[in-house]
């Protein structure tokens, strides 16, 4: 039984029988190895994390297999799918559903305290605030699903990831990432900066900044840079002093150089002021000419917005 109000095809079976044509346009297979046991089986990019496809998802959610490998919250696995390969149902293809903010509470209760003996912190890009409560609005949680017999989905095998009974994953203790044995293949996709690419992403912020550091160590790598010119800001205000980018995939895409100076282009979180780098996001080594064409581009889309409405 699901919460109130909630009617969700949750179960394979059930979207299997979706038209080919309402799951192509909307949804797709879940394709995250972590969550294929989870009780759904179609998703939609992009995700609550704002990555736009599932292998750039892939590369996020692997960070936490060694947080999952201690077995520190039966809620965890569930969660991060929830959020990272949201559920995309026929009633429910516009916005992704949200696991519930119970189940986000749950989980970092019994794994907050294991990232802290690392020097971690609960990750503020899943806050518990963000999410619905499960009598007020549209989410699901595990309890509100009927799971059939057998074993249990959600279980991790603590051994998985745990580096003294398992070297072929070992834990990396400074960062709490699980590493396979031959590492993770990082691949850029390429972003071409014209624009038809700059409508199509509607970026909320575009920068020139120069690079100071590219930071790699936990489970929010970020890139510190000095902002020189703010060419466009849409959510946060954005002053010309050192900024931190977030990046939401461990690949580090786009990637930065330290001590260079590029144009950059991404977007914002207005509740958390934060400015993201995601792996549709821009960033070129800045050139004079550069500016000129992003504030000819604005031009542009402003003139054919106010020619639409007359």
């Amino acid at each position: 039984m699901f919460s109130p109000g909630l009617s969700l095809c949750l179960l394979a079976v059930s979207c299997a029988l979706w038209p080919a044509a309402v799951r192509a346009a909307s949804c797709e297979p879940v394709r995250i190895p972590l969550c294929r046991s989870m009780p759904w089986n179609m998703t939609k990019m992009p995700n609550h994390l704002h990555h736009s496809t599932q292998d750039n998802a892939v590369l996020a959610i692997e960070q936490f297999e060694g947080l999952l490998g201690t077995g520190c919250s039966q809620d965890l696995l569930f969660f991060l799918c929830a959020m990272y390969a949201p559920i995309c149902t026929i009633d429910f293809q516009h916005e992704p559903i949200k696991p519930c903010k119970a189940v986000c509470e749950r989980a970092k209760q019994g794994c907050e305290p294991v990232m802290k003996r690392y020097n971690h912190s609960w990750p503020d890009s899943l806050a518990c605030s963000e999410l619905p409560l499960y009598d007020r609005g549209v989410c699901i949680s595990p309890e509100a699903i009927v799971k059939a017999e057998g074993p249990d989905p959600y279980y991790q095998d603590p051994a998985r990831c745990n580096p003294e009974s398992s070297p072929d994953f070992p834990m990396d203790s400074s960062n709490l990432h699980c590493r396979g044995p031959n590492g993770d293949n990082c691949r850029c996709k390429t972003v071409r900066m014209n624009l038809k690419t700059y409508q199509k992403n509607n970026y909320n912020y575009v920068i020139r900044a120069r690079v100071k550091e590219v930071r790699n160590r936990g489970l929010e790598p970020t890139a510190v840079v000095d902002v020189k010119e703010v060419l466009k800001s849409s959510l946060v205000n954005i002053p010309i002093e050192t900024q931190t980018l977030y990046y939401l995939s461990s690949c580090l895409c786009p990637p930065l150089s330290p001590g260079e100076e590029y144009l950059i282009m991404g977007y914002e979180t207005e509740e958390t002021s934060r400015l993201l780098l995601i792996d549709s996001s821009i960033a070129q080594k800045w050139k004079d000419r550069m500016g000129r064409k992003v504030r000819k581009w604005e031009q542009i889309i402003h003139g054919k917005r106010r020619s639409s409405r007359h």
